[in-house]
């Protein structure tokens, strides 16, 4: 495994001028920091009311930092826009409260690396030919006629591909996971500020709940997805199949950093667990898994059905 550092901290201190608090969820197992004497109800991941005191992390400081532009309010405008958007939803789910969003600095890791990738693949080149054939006209009779047809001569080609991967961003934290990550992603990391103490005034943050280890696989996991998209568009001819590729990484870094995220915990029925959205802090991007109704999918479903049956039946009184 390459070496994975945090670029040394401005402030030597950093851990005492920080006075943040330690809170840990019993639930997903977020580790949350707060403002010295400030105390959270809940988990913002997961709505857990489980939410103990625990020491202060002694690891590493953040390198980076991204702050938030997106406004509280506008987080809230946002959710339930997203709301109003989704289909097919159980009606508590619609009617929710959207009032308790969280602005919380995630922890992540930026990763950097060089690949060298040993790849095979068929590339495809189209040609045109132009053929023959016979057919009955309007008038009953055989006529022969031509059209033109594409076609794909196959050869195989290997070899080797270089590349720099940057900017990919892994979660550190056990509260959200990396899939939630991506579906916000990008953010634009040309705001990336040193970290200090100061910007995490008023706002809740998490020590880093995922080992470095399993960060930098999720990282090799999400560059090799990345080396994927970009050999497919480097492979020549009109069309590939079958590409295959085996990547090796150098050069390895990952840099500890903190990424604004708005988080909400619907809890919409007592009975069913709540559902999380997750807005990017920076560019508003939101996501999340709405409860489906199944009978309101059924009553569409036989209200198509019934709209086909009637026009079909209209056509054939015509």
């Amino acid at each position: 495994m390459g070496p994975w550092y945090a670029a040394a901290a401005l402030d030597g201190s950093i851990h005492q001028s920080a006075a943040l608090d330690g809170l840990s969820c019993e639930g997903c197992g977020a580790a949350l920091n707060v403002a010295s004497g400030e105390r959270t109800a809940k988990c913002p991941y997961c709505a857990s009311p489980n939410v103990v005191a625990r020491p202060r992390s002694a690891g590493e400081d953040p390198t980076f930092v991204v702050g938030f532009v997106i406004p509280e309010d506008d987080a809230r405008k946002r959710a339930r826009a997203w709301i109003r958007s989704t289909w097919f939803v159980k009606t508590a789910f619609a009617k929710a409260d959207v009032s308790d969003v969280r602005g919380v600095y995630l922890p992540a890791y930026l990763y950097s690396g060089s690949a060298t990738v040993q790849y095979s693949a068929q590339i495809g080149e189209n040609y045109t030919v132009t053929e023959t054939y016979t057919t009955t006209d309007a008038n009953g009779k055989t006529v022969t006629r031509t059209r033109t047809k594409v076609k794909t001569e196959w050869r195989s080609l290997s070899g080797q591909w270089a590349a720099y991967l940057d900017d990919v961003l892994v979660t550190a934290s056990r509260g959200l996971d990396n899939a939630e990550l991506e579906a916000i992603e990008p953010y634009d990391l040309r705001a990336l500020r040193r970290f200090t103490p100061k910007i995490l005034s008023g706002w809740l943050a998490e020590d880093p709940s995922r080992a470095v280890s399993e960060c930098a696989e999720l990282a090799r996991q999400e560059a090799v997805e990345q080396v994927g998209s970009r050999l497919a568009a480097h492979m020549p001819g009109d069309t590939h199949r079958d590409l295959r590729h085996e990547t090796t990484f150098q050069h390895e870094h990952g840099a500890l950093m903190l990424l604004p995220v708005w988080v909400l915990a619907v809890k919409y029925d007592p009975q069913e667990p709540p559902v999380r959205m997750v807005l990017n802090g920076q560019t508003g991007a939101i996501t999340g898994t709405p409860p489906r109704s199944w009978i309101k999918i059924a009553g569409a479903v036989v209200v198509l059905i019934l709209a086909i049956a009637l026009t079909v039946w209209m056509g054939a009184r015509a």
